[in-house]
């Protein structure tokens, strides 16, 4: 089992920045690909980021690429997600997840969930 608990959402203005951080726990941190994922209102959950257990490669949706950064730090087993020129569209619950699978931008591919934290822009 690992358990992931994510933190760092709130509200913000459009053109804020935040960082979610996603705290792991449980089996060996490094073993596991680190995605993000949201869900906005009304709609399916996404993929954002993704990052290797290493941290030598991450990946991201092409429509959110130069905003945002994924990283790790493995002594602490955490990983966050720097997001910049947040716009009202990125308003979503973001959750971090878990996986040992090749296909990371699916979420079907992820055994472990955080509970998600939300995040609200306002124009």
């Amino acid at each position: 089992q690992v358990q992931l608990v994510e933190s760092g959402g709130g509200s913000v203005q459009t053109g804020d920045s935040l960082r979610l951080s996603c705290a792991a726990s449980g089996r060996t941190f490094t073993n596991y690909f680190m995605g993000w994922f949201r869900q906005p209102p009304g709609k399916e959950r996404e993929f954002v980021a993704g990052i290797r257990g290493d941290a030598r490669i991450s990946y991201y949706a092409e429509s959110l690429r130069g905003r945002l950064t994924i990283s790790r730090d493995n002594a602490k087993n955490t990983v966050y997600l720097q997001m910049n020129s947040l716009k009202p569209e990125d308003t979503a619950v973001y959750y971090c997840a878990a996986t040992n699978m090749v296909n990371f931008r699916a979420a079907g591919s992820y055994a472990y969930w955080g509970q998600g934290t939300q995040v609200t822009v306002s124009s």
